[in-house]
């Protein structure tokens, strides 16, 4: 039996029916385990297992379609299990050049190491002139900030061809907006602190894999370094993926509205959301994304333009993350690492009505035009 978004989120990883029991069980607190004669069982020390991890790791399996999931304390710790335990010396390693630039910056990390890293856009699939000899290939798509996309099915038959691997950094799309292990990935990697839990109130991150190997191979890496989620944080984190689908479609909505009305505004330039059909992302997003995500991307005239236009909006919060329930924005040019304009703004939708977010965004843009006037 096929589930729906809906259905299959609400039941994920939940333990079958017991007299008695929660339906969900509450976060197990545990340093060590009681370990009598030998050293076996599921659960033998807080490093390597615990249960409120088992189930949230079966719940996200379930979403990806089917797969292993090891849960990690932040999205960069996902990050760096996979590009880290699998490269060496020696190895080659693709990534985007417009990626999240906390990805970026493990070049470094990989070069002190002996790897060699190349790098290219997202857009048009740039990475397919750089395979020879890779053992790594990096995707991020939608990328983050710009929202490109690249076909990750035609990389990864090209990556495999060459005898590569490849992860994606699904953190924009989630599982329910795009399913890169059914597009032939090998790993589907994701900053679970986004849009997967939604409520801006806790740091995790995933590796989803159907390879057994890969998976021991980021397990043993998680237990290695340490980078293990606090009980707590997985158990919220499994109790918000029943809303995940409501979310994603309110978010997406508002989204697609709010891309709409930029594109009548004057002030607005370079206006990116790959769910506009002629948004040079659409066709290739269209083909292997389920929803187009809640994140859109815009540049003001300048940077005193976009801070005016920040500091006057009132139901939109000024921050440096995306996904949640509540909308935020920022003008991402201020952190550096970004090749992005001085007034170029990262917008992400949360589920407010999307009357009176809109209604926000119109007031803020006039009002910053109004004062940039009165200032000259």
């Amino acid at each position: 039996m096929t589930l729906g978004d809906g259905t299959l989120a609400v039941g994920a990883g939940r333990p079958a029916p017991e007299k008695g029991a929660p339906p969900l069980p509450g976060p197990v607190f545990a340093a060590y385990y009681h370990l009598p004669g030998e050293p076996t069982g599921p659960y033998t020390y807080g490093r390597d297992e615990n249960p409120t991890w088992t189930l949230l790791e079966a719940a996200i399996g379930e979403l990806e379609g089917g797969a292993e999931v090891t849960s990690f304390s932040s999205g960069m710790a996902a990050v760096a299990a996979v590009v880290l335990s699998q490269t060496r010396a020696g190895d080659v390693v693709v990534l985007p050049d417009d990626s999240y630039m906390q990805t970026r910056s493990l070049r470094e990390r990989l070069e002190s190491y002996g790897a060699q890293v190349r790098t290219g856009p997202t857009a048009g699939d740039a990475q397919l002139r750089l395979l020879d000899g890779a053992r790594l290939v990096w995707l991020e798509t939608p990328s983050n900030p710009n929202l490109d996309t690249c076909d990750i099915r035609r990389i990864a038959d090209a990556a495999h061809a060459q005898g590569a691997l490849v992860a994606v950094d699904n953190t924009l799309a989630t599982p329910l907006g795009q399913r890169p292990l059914d597009l032939g990935a090998d790993f589907s990697v994701a900053s679970d602190t986004k849009a997967m839990t939604g409520h801006g109130d806790l740091l995790l991150g995933h590796v989803a894999t159907r390879d057994p190997k890969l998976a021991a191979d980021v397990r043993l890496w998680r237990k290695t370094v340490g980078a293990i989620p606090g009980p707590m944080e997985a158990w919220l984190a499994h109790r918000s993926l029943a809303t995940l689908p409501l979310r994603l479609d309110r978010q997406a909505e508002n989204a697609l509205a709010l891309a709409r009305v930029l594109r009548h505004r004057p002030e607005v330039a370079d206006l990116r959301y790959p769910g506009l059909p002629d948004d040079p992302a659409h066709d290739t997003a269209a083909r292997q994304m389920r929803r187009f995500g809640g994140v859109v991307s815009f540049t003001l005239p300048d940077e005193p333009f976009a801070e005016r236009f920040l500091s006057s909006l009132r139901l939109v919060t000024q921050a440096t993350s995306f996904g949640s329930v509540h909308s935020s924005a920022e003008r991402r040019a201020r952190w550096g690492g970004d090749t992005v304009a001085p007034g170029f703004i990262r917008f992400s939708t949360g589920i407010e009505d999307t009357e009176d977010l809109l209604a926000d965004i119109h007031q803020a843009l006039t009002k910053a035009g109004q004062a940039g006037e009165v200032g000259q």
